[in-house]
């Protein structure tokens, strides 16, 4: 966006040391970056290859925010009550096979799509009214509700689901979707705090996943499962490789869902004017810098 702004244009010499020491020395009252970047470039920002996760990004940490205001813990409750009846339900406490897994997660991924795509279109249109930028968060919830889409067909590549199922499927979205639209017209707070606490148990989940899949006694369902062919559609899109498994999928998915449980939780935070968390240019830019500051100092050093 920098050199988009200044046609290519040189950076005199001065100005980046300037920025880069402004960088290294940052100051709480520090606002504008010096060589321009504005958080106008977030709103162009649309990363469709970000779901390409490096080894030590899918070994996750299941974190949890504790509920800090009475909105809080009534989302916080809502989500544990519905897991509760949820879990009963499907007998997700008992054993886990291959066929509870993907019951499970077939149906929460075509809920769980559900959220990203409401508060895009809320957004978009507060946006227009407003006349004003949303600070690149439409595209990233816009991109969330596709992640969790890829998730649902992905996985029902490996079953495909009965008539009753669909029948189910077709009123828990119409339930949800509608309460969760209403919801978010009156309260984005809450919402997103909601699906922080949904998406933390997503991540108990999945991890519930992996860990009954890698403990599976040698020659189990399970065992031998694991140790499928992802299906094509994953490999493409998380770039699992042609050796890419079934194992390598539910690590994955259990990432993107960490994700999504940090950027709705920090959403909640954000004041009005705010850039997308994900994406904030003055960010990126500082961060460059410091690379490339401690890249010239590396490359200086004697050998």
């Amino acid at each position: 966006m920098f050199y988009v702004g200044n046609a290519g244009k040189a950076v005199p010499f001065d100005t980046l040391l300037e920025a880069i020491d402004n960088t290294l020395t940052p100051s709480e009252s520090r606002r504008k970056n010096i060589l321009g970047v504005g958080t106008c470039a977030a709103e162009y920002y649309y990363d469709v290859n970000h779901h390409q996760w490096k080894e030590d990004e899918l070994q996750i940490s299941l974190t949890h925010v504790e509920p800090r205001s009475v909105s809080d813990q009534i989302a916080y409750n809502a989500v544990k009550l519905v897991r509760s009846g949820f879990d009963f339900a499907t007998g997700w406490n008992h054993e886990i096979t291959v066929k509870k897994i993907l019951q499970r997660t077939i149906f929460l991924e075509t809920i769980a799509a559900v959220p990203g795509m409401t508060a895009a279109i809320i957004r978009h249109f507060q946006s227009l009214r407003r006349m004003e930028r949303d600070g690149g968060l439409i595209n990233m919830f816009l991109e969330e509700a596709t992640n969790e889409r890829m998730h649902l067909l992905s996985f029902v590549t490996l079953r495909d689901p009965s008539l009753a199922f669909r029948a189910s499927v077709i009123g828990s979205q119409f339930a949800f979707g509608s309460g969760f639209l209403l919801a978010y017209m009156i309260s984005p707070q809450f919402c997103h705090r909601f699906v922080g606490y949904v998406e933390e148990e997503a991540c108990s989940t999945y991890t519930k996943i992996i860990e009954a899949m890698e403990t599976a006694p040698e020659g189990s369902e399970l065992a031998e499962w694991k140790k499928e062919p992802c299906p094509k559609i994953g490999i493409a899109y998380w770039h699992l490789g042609e050796k890419g498994t079934i194992l390598d999928l539910m690590y994955a998915v259990r990432a993107d869902e960490a994700e999504h449980r940090d950027v709705n939780h920090s959403v909640v935070e954000m004041n009005p004017g705010d850039v997308n968390p994900r994406f904030d240019p003055n960010v990126r830019l500082d961060g460059a810098l410091k690379k490339y500051v401690s890249d010239m100092m590396l490359r200086a050093a004697p050998q």
